[in-house]
């Protein structure tokens, strides 16, 4: 009988954390098999672009998928004048399928009417759509740890009471440590007994993930290349620049054990955590708007007027009847096929683009840009 598991991944990056995640998602079940872990979470920054494919992937595998998102949370709202403050992860994972739409609306909100600034969702926003999600306060570099690290522990304290507000006990404080040669990195070592004493003080639980963006440690030097190509920096550099260490890996559930052998509580709150998540995504038909009474003649009729005044432009290299024998037989693939809807809706959005002046097609020569 297999042992019951003791850790559980809660905050890991596939390479679908675009230039930042070095995780390949097909390779995510068998890292977890490796480890004995039935479950693990995806949180990739600011998207949701692998759900369906990482839910398929670890499902048909027989390990559970646990749908997330790290989000940066505009955490400060300024007063006038105020200078701006970038905004800080916080960790959401989809408990239910209504927990799963609010996080779509989330990354949503995420790049919509942010007037060219970076991703980004308000606090109002993420009280309003808090239903059916877990949240992880974020670690030494989420909003609470900011501000802890700029000595601010008395708005530290009233953003948790915010975020516990919305999330009820549904919020936990995350702890992270990377340790390296000298230690825990500043931000990490700057913030621990602060969110441990607020943690024990306002009775919520703790949370330790392992932030994952590789597989192995070895993977290390590697990634910080990727790191670099995002930044637009150099490896070598001797300015400021993102840097992660090489503990940023898979961990096993021992190495995360012997890590918090400390604080036990915050280990089995991430085998906790995973089952109280309970959705993964699931596939569907594709959900197409009906663009006609009758797809298959309004296609015809389109088609039939677009060669017709295609032919008035341009050479002929044979008769007219010749193309609508051909244009005909086109349309009866395409008819056989099921797809008139599909050809009028792209079309459709095609003829905007070009009313729009804006550049579209033919791109890779599929049916669709021709």
């Amino acid at each position: 009988m297999a042992q019951a598991p003791r850790f559980i991944h809660l905050r890991s990056h596939s390479e679908y954390s675009l230039l930042e995640g070095a995780l390949r998602l097909k390779k995510l079940p068998d890292l977890c098999k490796a480890a004995d872990m039935p479950a693990l979470a995806l949180t990739d920054t600011n998207n949701m672009f692998a759900a369906l494919e990482f839910s398929v992937a670890m499902s048909d595998a027989g390990v559970q998928p646990i749908i997330g998102c790290q989000v940066d949370l505009a955490y400060v709202e300024l007063q006038p004048g105020e200078k701006p403050r970038a905004p800080a992860p916080v960790v959401l994972l989809a408990q239910s399928e209504g927990g799963y739409e609010n996080l779509m609306k989330l990354n949503s909100c995420l790049y919509i009417d942010k007037g060219g600034e970076l991703p980004q969702v308000t606090l109002a926003e993420l009280e309003t759509l808090s239903g059916g999600l877990i949240c992880l306060s974020g670690g030494a570099n989420g909003p609470v740890g900011h501000l802890l690290q700029a000595g601010q522990r008395t708005a530290a304290e009233e953003l948790v009471k915010r975020l516990h507000s919305a999330f009820g006990d549904r919020l936990y404080i995350e702890l992270q440590r990377h340790p390296g040669e000298s230690g825990l990195p500043e931000a990490e070592r700057l913030t621990e007994r602060g969110f441990v004493e607020m943690a024990y003080d306002m009775a919520l639980p703790l949370v330790a993930t392992n932030d994952v963006y590789f597989p192995k440690s070895t993977m290390y030097e590697a990634h910080d290349a990727l790191i670099c190509i995002s930044e637009g920096a150099y490896v070598d550099q001797q300015q400021d620049r993102r840097r992660l260490t090489d503990q940023h890996y898979f961990k096993s559930q021992t190495e995360m054990l012997t890590l918090f052998a400390d604080l036990p509580e915050a280990i089995d709150n991430t085998v906790e955590i995973a089952r109280r998540c309970a959705f993964m995504a699931y596939r569907r038909a594709p959900i197409l708007p009906k663009f006609a009474d009758d797809e298959i003649e309004e296609l015809k009729r389109q088609a039939h007027e677009g060669l017709k005044n295609r032919l008035k432009v341009i050479p002929h290299a044979t008769s007219v009847d010749e193309y609508e024998k051909r244009l005909d037989f086109e349309l009866g693939i395409i008819e056989g096929m099921g797809f008139p809807g599909y050809f009028l809706i792209v079309a459709d959005f095609i003829k905007w683009a070009k009313d729009q002046n804006i550049p579209v097609g033919p791109g890779r020569g599929s049916g669709a840009g021709s």
